[in-house]
């Protein structure tokens, strides 16, 4: 007798997504949240280290919620050595990853985890 199948906690899309970009990625459902650690994400040049852990957490009601910020461990600091705008708090509800405090514009239905991480990759791409 096979096990039942897990329920899907992602959108097909958004796992589709995932899989084409070709990231080692772990899904962690939890409650009232989803979280994606994407392991091994390449940071531009403005950064050290220049590679690092990411965490988009999902919330409850995604892709109506807004995602909003995203993490990443170890700490990624500017090579000047200072941190990067409003990513100098370590979340103690994302067992200490450091905050990256970025709020876009989130169109509920329409956005998903692609347009999120679109909009993580010009935050970063902004290197400040």
């Amino acid at each position: 007798m096979s096990a039942p199948p897990i329920p899907a906690v992602l959108p097909q899309a958004d796992l589709d997504f995932l899989n084409e970009k070709g990231w080692q990625y772990e899904i962690e459902p939890l409650p009232g949240e989803v979280r994606i650690y994407i392991r091994n994400f390449p940071l531009p040049e403005a950064y050290s280290p220049r590679v690092t852990d990411l965490l988009i957490r999902l919330p409850f009601g995604y892709p109506q919620s807004n995602p909003d910020m995203f993490w990443t461990k170890p700490d990624v600091r500017l090579l000047s050595g200072a941190y990067p705008t409003r990513a100098d708090y370590h979340d103690p509800s994302a067992d200490s990853w450091q905050r990256w405090s970025r709020h876009g514009n989130w169109r509920p239905a329409t956005d998903n985890l692609r347009s999120k991480m679109a909009s993580v990759k010009r935050e970063l791409e902004a290197g400040i």
